[in-house]
């Protein structure tokens, strides 16, 4: 896909990978305006196309306890307040059918989890709505099997797709990434790194998913040098806080120096 699709994307003329970066959730309108503040001045400064992504509600947690929202419509006006005061685009994850349509009026990217990423009816749903999809792989799924889910989309004649790797399960409580499927499934569609949710080690006995943060450099750089199209990265202020997924997010003190290094790295392989 041609991401100048994708509303009010800047810098797509760099030469840089494109980012899709935020919080986990969407806490409340302060969080969510004080972190994109940050990321959009990080990604103009070093001309990366960007956009913010913030779950309106999480609903594939754990435990019936954990957190799974602040409410839909209320996330989804925050959400769309980010795009209106900083001009850029925004992405949130759907569950449902009927999550298509509701978010589609407020946001510009639609993620299908990859939990859910062989349901039809929810594919079907969300390439209808005419926004760009996101089609995260099922950590079960092969890479050469992510191209019927693209095949979905553009069956539905939409052909603003992408797909993104979030690791694979290795055992019952840790994931890898296998590098060999970013070419696999470039050769399919757009491609993206998930880099914080391949570090997750999930399924542990508290019920709470753990991760490895220590490692987030480590594959994002590997995800630049085997040509990945964009990078996935939730970051938060306060990880150890967060109401979702701290436990492998990045803070967002990090961000810019990340970046600069990926930047850079870029910039070499671009010469190849």
């Amino acid at each position: 896909m041609d991401i100048n699709k994708i509303p009010q994307i800047k810098h797509a003329d760099s030469g840089n990978f494109f980012v899709l970066a935020g919080p986990c959730a969407i806490e409340g309108e302060e969080m969510a305006l004080r972190i994109a503040d940050r990321l959009v001045s990080i990604t103009d400064k070093l001309k990366i196309p960007y956009v913010f992504k913030g779950s309106f509600k999480k609903a594939n947690r754990s435990r019936i306890d954990s957190f799974s929202g602040i409410g839909d419509e209320k996330a989804l006006k925050i959400l769309e307040k980010v795009s209106q005061t900083f001009g850029v685009p925004t992405i949130t994850d759907i569950h449902t059918n009927e999550d298509a349509v509701m978010a589609a009026a407020y946001v510009d990217v639609l993620q299908i989890p990859a939990f859910l990423v062989r349901q039809t009816d929810l594919v079907v749903a969300a390439a209808n709505t005419g926004k760009t999809v996101n089609l995260k792989k099922g950590q079960f799924m092969s890479p050469e099997s992510m191209k019927h889910a693209v095949q979905k989309v553009l069956d539905c004649h939409n052909e603003n797709v992408m797909v993104t790797d979030r690791g694979t399960m290795f055992g019952y409580q840790d994931m890898i990434v296998d590098f060999r499927g970013i070419p696999t499934m470039r050769q399919f569609a757009t491609t993206v790194l998930d880099v914080t949710h391949s570090l997750q080690q999930p399924n542990q006995m508290s019920g709470v998913t753990g991760g490895r943060p220590d490692m987030i450099e480590t594959i994002a750089k590997a995800g630049i040098v085997t040509g990945v199209d964009g990078i996935f990265i939730e970051t938060h202020f306060d990880p150890a806080n967060a109401k979702s997924d701290g436990a492998n997010m990045l803070h967002l003190d990090y961000f810019e120096n990340l970046m600069t290094k990926l930047v850079a790295i870029r910039t070499t392989i671009n010469q190849f």
